[in-house]
């Protein structure tokens, strides 16, 4: 079995935020159920989240090879440069590379066919002092990448993969302590959903998820009364999912059935974490989740950050599961999903999932982080700079139909036109994103950076208007 290569002990407490010398090979790959990628409106631009990563070049020694199907606009690459001092010279340390092929499945998979787009990368390595692979998803494609490179990956290996499903979700929230919903694990056929389905309870309400799935589409909330499973009322998460599809995949992934939490008011924050390849370990962020779809459980966007109220909870239900699986030897960036029930007490936080990868809040909160220069203040659960506290609100899925045929440039241009854009001497505004899904679909993801969570939030309402009234 492919294992990652070590990184060395001059790289222990690597972030990928905040590097301060070497290469970052980014391979944001959507290595991923493709059957669920598909439902995603231009999904294939969802390479495009990494590209705050591009602001990393602020720092003289540090070059990034960003990897891709197809070419980015170059408008999006000069966007993102031109949040930098020296763009030019920003320019000469950055190179993209694409495969020109964007039909073909994953990244990644791809560009093992393509002995001359490996050669390329690895020719762009060894000016620096040290290189490692930045991968959105760590599959066996990604491992056998950095095998043939040599390189590091920041990521946790695929021999632990496990952990970050459903079902391994369950196991590290027992070792941490960590409560979640009542329910079961490993399940492997429609019959031990339906067996466990009747230990829980003959007649309730109940929520059968996929071990692997993406941004709530694996998931379906179950009616459950006498009668078997399949004849209850379902609603599946995926418009054109039904019991026959998912028990395939059930015995495919595997699943998890839990009951469904239906107490109101019920939040939906979650935590993103990181854990160093020496072994440290910190929260560095935590969100309200804003989510959507016909079960309310798929991810939409988010606000940083998570409500006062059950904040430090969250980050410390986060951070026992970081410690367990800091010492189970993951590495790199997750993210933890969580339900807040209100009881007499207060608010008690549960373990929805682990999601071992880079996941939806983390361009939101890379893009905030490096464009105002804040640093997470543990003890506030805020980013602060200059003594001010910074918050946002996040989207991945603006989408008008004036938008359609535009060019990213002229999305650009209108934002700023609208005094929208992000003003560096303030920092606050806009940082955009999925900008290459705007000619065919209208579509793109913003990030609104605001001095309160009341003006993050104004400024965010602000944007959607002026994007849905541009023409």
């Amino acid at each position: 079995m492919i294992t990652n290569i070590p990184f060395g002990e001059k790289h222990s407490r690597l972030s990928i935020f905040e590097p301060n010398e070497g290469t970052l090979v980014v391979i944001p790959s959507l290595s991923l159920p493709q059957d669920e990628l598909r439902r995603i409106t231009g999904a294939l631009c969802y390479e495009e989240r990494l590209l705050f990563l591009l602001l990393t070049l602020r720092q003289p020694d540090v070059e990034v090879v960003y990897l891709s199907s197809a070419p980015v606009d170059t408008a999006i690459v000069d966007y993102y440069l031109g949040f930098l001092d020296d763009p030019d010279e920003a320019r000469t340390r950055l190179q993209m590379i694409s495969l020109d092929d964007p039909h073909t499945g994953p990244l990644t998979v791809s560009l093992l066919r393509r002995p001359d787009v490996v050669a390329r990368i690895r020719a762009a390595l060894g000016r620096t002092a040290g290189a490692w692979m930045v991968p959105f998803v760590v599959s066996e494609a990604e491992e056998r990448l950095a095998e043939i490179l040599g390189l590091p990956i920041y990521g946790p290996a695929t021999s632990l993969a496990h952990l970050g499903s459903k079902s391994g979700g369950r196991m590290i929230a027992e070792e941490a302590g960590v409560p979640m919903a009542r329910g079961f694990a490993d399940l492997r056929s429609l019959t031990e959903v339906e067996h466990a389905a009747r230990a829980l309870s003959p007649s309730a309400k109940l929520m059968v998820k996929l071990n692997n799935s993406y941004s709530g589409l694996g998931n379906a909330v179950v009616i459950k009364d006498e009668r078997p499973l399949t004849a209850c009322h379902t609603s599946f998460s995926a418009a054109d999912e039904n019991w026959t599809t998912f028990a395939e995949k059930i015995a495919e992934r595997g699943a998890v059935i839990e009951e469904f939490i239906e107490d109101r008011p019920l939040y939906s924050p979650s935590a993103l974490a990181r854990i160093t390849p020496g072994g440290a370990y910190d929260v560095v962020a935590t969100h309200e989740q804003l989510l959507g779809g016909p079960n309310g459980d798929l991810y939409q966007g988010c606000a940083f950050p998570a409500r006062p109220e059950y904040r430090a909870q969250v980050g410390e239900c986060a951070e026992r599961i970081a410690r367990v699986l800091a010492g189970r030897g993951v590495v790199g960036l997750f993210g933890m999903d969580f339900f807040a029930v209100k009881t007499d007490a207060g608010y008690r936080a549960l373990l929805c999932e682990i999601n071992l990868r880079i996941g939806g809040t983390t361009h939101p909160f890379g893009a905030a982080l490096l464009t105002t220069g804040a640093s997470y203040d543990p003890g506030t659960g805020t980013l602060v700079h200059g003594g001010r506290s910074k918050y946002y609100v996040a989207t991945d899925n603006c989408t008008a139909t004036c938008l359609r045929g535009r060019t990213p440039a002229e999305v650009v241009e209108l934002i700023d036109d609208r005094g929208l854009g992000f003003d560096r001497e303030a920092r606050t505004g806009n940082v955009l994103h999925l900008l290459g899904a705007v000619p065919e679909y209208g579509k793109l993801g913003f990030t609104s950076i605001g001095d309160s969570a009341e003006e993050a939030a104004e400024l965010h309402q602000r944007t959607l208007r002026a994007l849905n009234q541009s023409a």
